[in-house]
């Protein structure tokens, strides 16, 4: 411990703003993980996880979206990286998430089933923008909607 504090780890992930082309304007897929936030209340997130055995973070962004959200993206551009701080049993965590604009190209969340999900939807990237829980993935959301939407191929 250096001046009482804990050690800080390191986590990284990476994650992916599904977008399509809906009826009235640019949608993303959001997902209601089954673990809760801190409070006890439902979560709003987009799909991420961390890299498997030297997978790139892109690689890593479209794996997770087909676990967790059962659908098949291509990346458009990276939109930037989200930094926060967490503690779990007492260890300080800095975490980074590396987000992608990805273009949806087939698959259906809401048909998809995953026991890590409780749910995976389309919503119009102008609302994920604002209901999004976490402040970093609503700029993620915000960002994808400045670019475009980055519409589907």
């Amino acid at each position: 411990m250096e001046g009482g504090r804990a050690p800080v780890e390191r986590e990284f992930s990476a994650g992916g703003v599904v977008v399509r082309d809906g009826d009235a304007g640019p949608e993303c897929i959001v997902i209601v993980p089954s673990r809760r936030s801190a409070s006890g209340d439902p979560v709003l997130a987009l799909p991420k996880g961390h890299p498997e055995d030297g997978e790139r973070p892109e690689d890593a962004a479209l794996r997770e979206v087909r676990e967790e959200a059962g659908v098949r993206a291509e990346v458009v551009e990276k939109l930037g990286d989200v930094r926060y701080w967490y503690q779990r049993d007492g260890r300080r965590i800095v975490k980074v998430v590396s987000f992608f604009l990805l273009a949806h190209l087939s698959g259906d969340p809401e048909a998809h089933r995953d026991h890590e999900i409780d749910e995976a939807r389309w919503l119009a990237l102008a609302r994920a923008g604002e209901e999004l829980s976490f402040p970093g993935e609503r700029d993620m959301a915000r960002r994808a909607l400045s670019r475009g939407g980055g519409a589907a191929r």
